[in-house]
């Protein structure tokens, strides 16, 4: 009997479950997981044909406040229905929603096509060009996140200022923090395994309520889809017991910020053998791990925005705060854009640093792949790592310092062209140009504080 597909056991488990609705959802361009409960009776339909979402997904930002330069949607299209076909193989229940399935889909266009737009299509085309190289890719997301006590009422009562944090004080790999609070910890770590969402560890972070997140690895648009689910979940589950988290890149100047790394290698002969393993290579690495790393450090200060996609995502990425301000690598250096981890036969790996936690993972986890493959193919010379500081480097590109800057270069980038295509780089670029000038016509904290008294 031929085994059955992933999209088959998704289906069967669809129909035995006795469950009269489910939640499908797709994340827009920020990484925010927009979605809808449907009854059983009509998703059988959607399963074959899809479903009619509204576009306005891809015309709004964050807070749905319409864009005013987007080419896709707006009032000049009058905001129709997109059509999204259900990936079955995403099948899930939710063990805190009474086991409701849940599915997620992709975005097409008119013609069936995928959705040039859609960020989970964009990686799912990069990953076409991996499989095309002869490669398998494998990765997995770290992800850092403070936590308050804060509901959405009180924050928005505060106006948003001086949230309060879950625990006070800089308590990193605290045993006794983790302990305070095992109630939400273990439903974090059980009730996300449950939902296919396996966490490999937990622990608290330098900072007051931080944790660090490490989902375990899978293959790469699986590892995504549980990074994005990972986002969406921790705030469901916590919520539950009183507590915001937060994955915003820097929630207060004098704390460290939020990192989303992404740990990545390739596999070849059937995903059977790790295409980074072994020595042959001038660092000792091998070639094919060298020009991986080449094409990320090549490409990273052009195609920043995917992974620094907010105004506030320049406020991490300083000096000394565990973030990098460079475009360059080191083996096991944490202070570099890039860490190589050289290890064994199965965990030889990329460690890419400079990703925030406030990324879209199908965004990130696409530019890094797109980058590295570039690598490959042009066969890129990789420079010295450096020994030390990353901070101290002098011979390496400093990244752009602010989104204005990182999508005037994303824009004019003829290697992010190549790389993602016209029409993606087009409207991610208006997207971001958007968010600059909401920013811009921003009266901040600061400025009352510096300004309203004294000038």
């Amino acid at each position: 009997m031929a085994k059955a597909s992933p999209d088959e056991l998704g289906l069967e488990k669809f129909r035995k479950s006795n469950a009269t609705k489910c939640k499908v959802a797709i994340t827009d361009i920020d990484g925010v997981l927009r979605g809808k409960y449907i009854h059983k009776n009509k998703l059988e339909s959607a399963l074959e044909s899809g479903f009619g979402f509204c576009n306005v997904v891809f015309g709004w930002d964050a807070a749905d406040a319409c864009y005013d330069n987007a080419r896709y949607t707006g009032w000049h299209t009058g905001y129709p229905d997109a059509e999204v076909r259900l990936d079955l193989k995403t099948f899930r229940e939710v063990p805190w929603d009474g086991g409701v399935p849940f599915i997620l889909g992709d975005f097409v266009d008119a013609h069936g096509h995928p959705l040039a737009i859609c960020p989970r299509q964009l990686l799912k085309s990069v990953l076409r060009r991996v499989e095309k190289a002869g490669f398998e890719a494998v990765a997995a997301f770290e992800y850092e996140f403070f936590h308050f006590r804060e509901t959405a009422q009180t924050l928005a009562e505060a106006g948003h200022v001086r949230p309060e944090p879950m625990t006070p004080g800089m308590f990193g790999y605290s045993l006794l923090r983790l302990n305070q609070h095992r109630e939400y910890v273990n439903a974090l770590q059980d009730e996300l395994g449950a939902f296919g969402v396996p966490i490999e560890g937990l622990h608290t972070e330098t900072g007051p309520g931080v944790l660090e997140a490490a989902i375990l690895y899978s293959d790469a648009l699986e590892a995504a889809d549980r990074a994005v689910l990972f986002k969406a979940s921790a705030k469901e589950i916590a919520h539950r017991f009183g507590i915001m988290p937060s994955f915003m890149a820097k929630w207060r100047s004098d704390l460290p910020g939020c990192s989303g790394h992404i740990h990545q290698s390739l596999w070849s002969g059937g995903g059977k053998k790790n295409a980074f393993f072994g020595s042959g290579g001038k660092h000792e690495l091998n070639r094919t791990f060298e020009h991986y790393i080449a094409g990320q450090l090549h490409c990273l200060p052009e195609i920043l925005p995917l992974f620094a996609p907010t105004i506030n995502s320049y406020k991490r990425l300083v000096e000394g705060a565990w973030a990098p301000t460079k475009a360059n690598w080191g083996i096991d250096n944490r202070t570099t854009a890039l860490r190589a981890i050289p290890g064994g036969k199965k965990s030889s790996r990329l460690e890419t640093r400079v990703n925030g936690s406030d990324s879209n993972p199908y965004l990130a986890l696409a530019a890094a792949l797109a980058s590295g493959l570039y690598g490959i193919e042009h066969e890129l010379e990789l420079g010295a790592p450096v020994a030390g500081s990353g901070y101290d480097d002098r011979d390496a590109p400093t990244l752009p310092r602010n989104l204005d800057e990182a999508t005037e270069r994303f824009e004019r980038s003829e290697l992010a062209r190549e790389l993602f295509g016209d029409d993606f780089v087009a409207h991610f670029s208006a997207t971001r140009r958007w968010e600059w000038r909401q920013f811009g016509r921003a009266v901040t904290d600061w400025e009352l504080a510096r300004y309203f008294e004294i000038i």
